[in-house]
């Protein structure tokens, strides 16, 4: 247990390094799958070690082992963790904890809004044209979502790239991308060394979305 409750952490240092090569070089769809799993699953496992660490730490404390009903004794002589080295992860393990809170309560909040802002937009084929000189386009998601695009995008785009950014925004929304951009920012949330897998992902969705554009448009 010495070891294996720091190696979460030693991997939370390692797996940005791949993050780029995996974005670039893999399949986006598998490259987006990887990267989204490595951030839930670091962001969950290192959240457990600085638990672990913090908890194993802190009963060294006569009070608080008494409240456990443990052995501080004992405690000390299998403990892996230093007390200095606890209340950090303690402080550590807080922080993670408000951190991803916020973000997850963001999240839900847009998430909301996105979908009621998506019901007031009555489409039959989901397109929503806005009446805006800026060129944008994007994809709402909702029940069903929406693809916005403004007058002033359209204005820009002949036939053929109308049909490629319908196909793209498109599938953004039949793949559920903006699901997996959440539980990577989860993951980071939790661990900001995760922070590079997370941002890897917003770049393989659109690499994804692209591929699916070409697809469906020749």
């Amino acid at each position: 247990m010495r070891i294996a409750v720091y190696v979460p952490l030693l991997l939370s240092l390692l797996a940005p390094l791949g993050a780029r090569p995996l974005s670039e070089r893999c399949e986006p769809r598998l490259a987006t799958c990887l990267l989204t799993a490595s951030s839930l699953i670091l962001g969950a496992a290192s959240t457990i070690s600085l638990g672990l660490l913090a908890v194993t730490g802190l009963i060294r404390i006569p009070l608080l082992a008494h409240l456990g009903h443990w052995s501080p004794s004992s405690a000390q002589h299998t403990d892996p963790a230093q007390l200095s080295i606890a209340l950090i992860a303690g402080l550590l393990l807080g922080g993670a904890a408000i951190t991803a809170g916020r973000m997850l309560w963001r999240r839900v909040r847009t998430l909301a809004a996105a979908a009621m802002d998506a019901a007031c937009m009555p489409t039959r084929d989901g397109l929503v044209v806005t009446e805006d000189e800026a060129p944008d386009a994007y994809a709402l998601p909702g029940l069903p979502g929406r693809v916005v695009i403004s007058t002033g995008m359209l204005h820009t785009l002949d036939d053929a790239e109308h049909a490629i950014l319908l196909a793209h925004e498109r599938a953004h929304l039949s793949a559920h991308h903006y699901a997996f951009v959440a539980l990577a920012q989860l993951g980071a949330a939790t661990n900001p060394l995760l922070r590079p897998l997370a941002n890897a992902v917003t770049y393989t969705i659109e690499r994804w979305a692209d591929e699916n554009a070409v697809t469906v448009a020749g």
